[in-house]
């Protein structure tokens, strides 16, 4: 089935500083649209491979630090050289995280608490045991952290002073026990 491209020629183009910069997510929501439109004229777009699910988790980490840098840095060239099953997984991620994950820490640490308790249902007890043992080192739960205390002395500078002259003193007053052995046995003979 043919593409027929309808060009409208009477819309003007804007000028650069007129069109707002695009989020990330609509950037990625349009190129996964227009590669929907084509799956239908052929194009086919195949199942994620563990690369493209890992470049589009790097894309979603990167906007989760910097969203508009990223929004910026995601030019159509640039999201040209993605597949399009890279920009779905991506647009998916960004999809279901939204800001959510920018905007809240505690809304992943939640998350990631849940999933763990999730996991102390597993079959398998090596998965249940190392979730349980994750979930206890929980700062919150704080079960298996290790605690080191550190006791510091306060001394006032004399009292710091007078040690460290004893020492000197100390080691100036030193004399070598063999030659003292060597001396004394000189003399009896």
């Amino acid at each position: 089935m043919p593409l027929h491209a309808k060009i409208d020629h009477d819309v003007p183009i804007p000028e650069t500083d007129q069109v707002p910069e695009a989020d990330l997510f609509a950037k990625t929501s349009a190129a996964v649209g227009a590669a929907n439109l084509l799956s239908q004229y052929g194009l086919e777009i195949d199942v994620p491979t563990r690369s493209e699910m890992e470049g589009a988790g790097m894309l979603a980490a990167a906007y989760a630090r910097d969203p508009e840098g990223t929004s910026a840095a995601a030019t159509p060239a640039r999201l040209a050289n993605m597949t399009p099953a890279e920009l779905a997984v991506a647009r998916d991620i960004l999809q279901r995280f939204g800001h959510s994950v920018v905007e809240s820490s505690l809304q992943v640490r939640h998350m990631v608490t849940n999933k763990l308790i999730q996991e102390t249902d597993n079959p398998d007890p090596r998965i249940r045991l190392r979730a349980l043992e994750l979930l206890g080192k929980i700062t919150d739960v704080g079960l298996f952290t290790e605690r080191s205390e550190v006791t510091v002395t306060h001394q006032t500078s004399d009292d710091l002073r007078a040690k460290l002259k004893s020492k000197l003193q100390k080691m100036k007053d030193v004399t070598p026990a063999v030659e003292e052995a060597e001396i004394i046995g000189d003399d009896d003979a």
